[in-house]
């Protein structure tokens, strides 16, 4: 396919360098194998994460300037306000510093020992926040989306009948909050229908069971929804938006995706005082007053631009587009992908590239290994590795995948450097029979994958 140029064009650039592979052998080695413990100065391509990575626009930087840092009822706020307003139409807004501490304000007032929580997939943080708070995370993912090959035009889907067996089993007194991750990332980055929104709606309403968005790719959902569902075609995003949350009791957000800031975080709740009054109790303690949540006056200005920003036509042409290059190109060259491309990333089917390695020895992660000592290039593993174990067992948990991750920073990288990961890729494939698997020397009981060592199995 052809590649969607920039709609935009650079006015700052940060000098990158470029390892020998002997260096980048030495440093993988040095930092356990894990690549969140290789330093940024020794990457090329850093395809680790969209998260708090993307490239800020003239508009927020000039907002940055215009941040007003009142302790408490900043304009910065209040800007910040009226942006959420207009996207999501709830009641209340709450600002906090990132995803993860919107869900550890959160998840403990909605669960607890003994509670379940349901959701198309959980992303790793949402379900340690719901394992820490006493409760079970449980996945019910459409089949379509572990069909790697094939095309369906919306993987990231709740399987609705999974969710009523789920409701049956349990009982829906036991369901804490049935969550709609969008775009659905351990799916590969996958897109939830509209329709899917509201029949999940439909089923919480029925139970009596909170219904909660992970909306940290909410544009990118909302732009999936525009070109490949039937009725949206001539929907602006905003408006898809405010449809999609409108279905919702609540929302959790880390805006350092598309809020397209380097740190912050939203919870929104739609209209229960209750819910309200419980999540600011839970913010002055460990975020800060209200109208900062853990955020310089600057940051908040930054968000409220940022948002917008985010629903930008062309921009999200040029954002999809980017993985949709990536991915085909990888697709043309025999390399298993998650097809189609999702939003914000490309998903490699390391578990199809890589089976001879099998689940509990990471073939996602000996991709991603592989990738640094042959280009420089950082990824991540969406798989068993960052599944981690049981929590009652112990023992290894199986992942549906085993991805490799390649993540695109928001408004960052250009079509050459694509074609460099590219170009790896395809290099590794064609040796792929002779990458080793990984076992885990020290590990951390929550959220391994951030600290976890390594070795390869030789």
């Amino acid at each position: 396919m052809d590649y969607i140029a920039e709609p935009f064009k650079i006015k700052a650039v940060e000098p990158l360098k470029v390892l020998t592979r002997s260096e980048r052998e030495q440093k993988i080695k040095a930092a356990g194998y894990n690549l969140f413990s290789v330093r940024a100065e020794d990457v090329y391509i850093d395809l680790m994460t969209d998260s708090g990575t993307g490239a800020m626009s003239q508009h927020q930087w000039a907002a940055i300037m215009t941040g007003d840092e009142a302790y408490a009822g900043a304009q910065s706020y209040y800007r910040l306000m009226d942006a959420c307003q207009e996207i999501f139409g709830y009641a209340y807004f709450q600002p906090v510093h990132q995803g993860r501490a919107a869900e550890k304000v959160f998840m403990p007032i909605m669960l607890a020992d003994g509670k379940v929580a349901v959701s198309n997939t959980f992303f790793d943080t949402t379900r340690a926040h719901v394992e820490l708070a006493g409760a079970t995370a449980l996945d019910c993912a459409v089949p379509e989306a572990a069909d790697t090959d094939s095309f369906y035009p919306f993987k990231g889907n709740m399987d609705l009948e999974l969710l009523e067996k789920a409701i049956a089993q349990y009982g829906a007194d036991r369901i804490g909050m049935i969550v709609m991750t969008v775009t659905n990332n351990s799916a590969g980055g996958q897109p939830v229908s509209m329709q899917n929104i509201r029949q999940t709606a439909a089923v919480a309403k029925k139970h009596h069971i909170p219904f909660v968005i992970d909306a940290a790719r909410y544009a990118e959902n909302a732009y999936f929804i525009q070109t490949r569902e039937p009725g949206y075609a001539d929907k602006s995003i905003i408006a898809i938006a405010r449809e999609m949350f409108s279905c919702a009791d609540a929302f959790l957000m880390s805006a350092k995706k598309d809020g397209i800031v380097n740190m912050g975080g939203l919870i929104g709740v739609k209209e229960d005082e209750l819910l309200i009054r419980a999540v600011k109790e839970r913010v002055i303690p460990y975020e800060g007053f209200i109208t900062y949540g853990g955020l310089a006056g600057r940051d908040l200005d930054a968000l409220a631009v940022g948002l917008l920003e985010a629903t930008d036509e062309s921009y999200l042409r040029y954002r999809i587009g980017q993985a949709e290059y990536l991915g085909e190109t990888l697709r043309a060259a025999g390399v298993p992908i998650q097809y189609p491309t999702g939003g914000h990333a490309v998903f490699v089917d390391a578990g199809k590239m890589l089976p001879h390695i099998p689940y509990d020895q990471f073939p996602g992660h000996a991709l991603a290994v592989a990738l640094y000592e042959e280009a420089g290039i950082r990824s991540c593993e969406i798989g068993s590795y960052m599944l981690g174990r049981d929590p009652k067992t112990g023992e290894q948990l199986k992942s549906m995948f085993e991805f490799t991750r390649l993540a695109i920073p928001r408004r960052v990288y250009t079509q050459a450097h694509l074609d460099v990961v590219a170009r790896a890729l395809i290099a590794i494939n064609a040796r792929r029979d002779t990458l080793p698997g990984y076992t885990i020397t020290d590990e951390p009981p929550v959220l391994r994958h951030f600290t976890a060592k390594l070795e390869p199995i030789r």
